[in-house]
């Protein structure tokens, strides 16, 4: 079993890093999957694939929920740019050996003006966007080093009447050296079939027809208007990513993290982030390279203990350069994690 998960994953890794990118960034369909989530992993520079050890591993790399001794949830909220909203909840249980998990994922917005090439301005009707992911993950370790651990989604995007429903899988392992708590994460994220939309705008319930055979199938003495509609692929991802303490001790730790990220239509991007636990006090920073904003982010974080569960409330900002209109109009996080 072992040896066969590790060859898949092998031909997995090799079919995403030689995969073709798109010429044009942000091409791909269902963009919200690149949106990260947990403050904590944002305010690392997302370099995170190997630093995974919590609830918002279902997210970044599902290896790293294995092993886990307690139960935990997460939920997590982005005011991201141009008055959009990211939501992002999960929960897992385990046994001590393996770990299930359930996730839910939506981007969702506020009611937008219909403006035609007829009239200058609004209609006076509105419209809105909406995205969601529904996502069931394993986790198991194989030994008491290496990890592994899959997921399966549910993707929806609905577009004014329009929508497309369709499906994908995350793949990730985990190998912890055992030297300085150095681990090697990888994942494979949103692993799936290209998507199409389907439009009707000649209200003959037919799609993609041909408009250059002449033919008036509804009957309204014209020509048919829906062409076909082009596949758009997913915005599949690979992150490698290494991970190691540069201090540590019974009640403060120094990590710092290193990791790529190849996504099928943008250039890749190198993250680098550190994070500095001081009691129950967390300090963040991190950095995205070749990016196209500016790629700065910070964050802090506090844990409080209680007879309920242990909870970790966090935040992160992130600087989306020329995308930001100010501070308070930028990307900002917030999380709140418990294990119980």
């Amino acid at each position: 079993m072992k040896k066969a998960t590790l060859i898949i994953l092998a031909i997995l890794i090799t079919i995403s890093i030689n995969a073709k990118p798109f010429g044009k960034t942000g091409t791909a369909a269902l963009q919200f999957l690149k949106i990260g989530v947990d403050a904590r992993a944002i305010g690392m520079g997302e370099a995170y694939t190997a630093v995974s050890d919590d609830i918002s591993s279902v997210w970044w790399n599902p290896a790293g929920l294995a092993p886990a001794l307690k139960q935990q949830a997460l939920f997590s909220h982005t005011n991201w740019i141009a008055g959009v909203m990211h939501e992002y909840a999960a929960a897992s249980y385990t046994n001590g050996v393996s770990t299930w998990a359930v996730s839910a994922s939506v981007l969702h917005m506020d009611q937008m003006d219909i403006t035609t090439e007829d009239e200058f301005g609004p209609t006076g009707e509105t419209f809105t966007n909406s995205d969601m992911a529904l996502g069931l993950t394993y986790a198991g370790a194989f030994t008491d080093k290496f990890s592994f651990g899959i997921t399966g989604k549910y993707l929806r995007e609905n577009l004014y009447i329009y929508n497309i429903n369709s499906f994908s899988i995350d793949l990730g392992s985990m190998y912890n050296t055992g030297w300085k708590n150095m681990k090697i994460g990888m994942a494979l994220r949103n692993f799936g079939p290209d998507v199409r939309f389907k439009v009707d705008d000649d209200d003959d319930d037919s799609f993609n027809e041909d408009p250059f055979d002449l033919l008036d199938n509804d009957g309204d003495g014209v020509v048919d208007e829906d062409g076909e509609e082009l596949e758009n692929k997913i915005p599949m991802n690979f992150s490698l990513g290494i991970s190691g303490d540069i201090l540590r001790n019974e009640n403060s730790y120094l990590i710092a993290a290193a990791q790529l990220d190849n996504c099928i239509d943008r250039l890749e991007t190198w993250n680098v982030g550190t994070e500095y636990k001081m009691g129950n006090l967390f300090l963040r920073c991190g950095y995205q390279l070749n990016y196209d904003t500016n790629g700065l982010s910070a964050g802090f974080g506090v844990q409080i203990p209680t007879r309920l569960a242990v909870f970790n409330v966090d935040y992160a900002y992130t600087d989306m350069g020329k995308l930001s209109e100010s501070f308070l109009n930028s990307a900002h996080r917030i999380s709140i994690k418990m294990k119980y």
